[in-house]
């Protein structure tokens, strides 16, 4: 297999293992619930949408193959979701409907995208658009979960399955595309024994 059918393999695997990271989410969904309760108030808000970002941020980590530093994208993952659905829960005034749904997960990623794209790797390029598309899909996701028939009136911390699919697999593409290929790095780095002879 040629270098770059090599390199295309890699990132589709690295691909598919991330988007396999949806799992986290009903996870932390879990967790946020057990943690807070229904978000109905700012404190329920925040201690789950930060207990809901620890459980996402581990997730994300593990499934990014070694490209997150656990050390830094789980306290920014726990930061910006615990703000940011504080900010959006109390926006949309705890309402669930496809547009407040929409809407606080809009808010959600305008607090979890920017801590999140400073704890990318310093080989990230360009970080702020990370920062740019998480309210996006972080609205989708959302808006996913909703139209797939989730009971999302009992005030969940973080979207369902159908949600997490939608956000992992766009995620992914996006964050394939912002660290550079770990595979090209190494074999750049390490020769073949045919090179190195040469």
């Amino acid at each position: 297999m040629t270098t770059s059918g090599t390199s295309r393999a890699s990132r589709v695997r690295t691909w598919l293992i991330w988007t396999a990271g949806f799992l986290a989410f009903p996870l932390a969904g879990l967790a946020g619930t057990a943690a807070a309760g229904r978000v109905d108030d700012p404190i329920a808000a925040l201690l789950g949408g930060a207990v809901a970002g620890a459980a996402i941020g581990a997730g994300q980590t593990l499934a990014s193959r070694g490209r997150l530093d656990i050390r830094r994208w789980v306290p920014a993952t726990v930061i910006g979701m615990g703000s940011g659905l504080l900010l959006g829960a109390v926006t949309v005034g705890y309402d669930t409907s496809l547009a407040d749904l929409a809407l606080m997960g809009a808010l959600t990623g305008l607090a979890l995208g920017p801590v999140q794209a400073l704890a990318l790797p310093r080989g990230a390029r360009p970080r702020w658009a990370w920062a740019a598309a998480m309210p996006a899909l972080l609205a989708l996701g959302w808006t996913t979960t909703t139209l797939g028939g989730i009971a999302v009136d009992e005030q969940f911390t973080v979207f369902g399955a159908y949600g997490a699919i939608t956000f992992s697999a766009l995620s992914g593409l996006l964050l394939a595309l912002l660290l550079p290929d770990r595979t090209a790095a190494d074999s750049a780095a390490d020769p073949t024994p045919s090179e190195a002879r040469a």
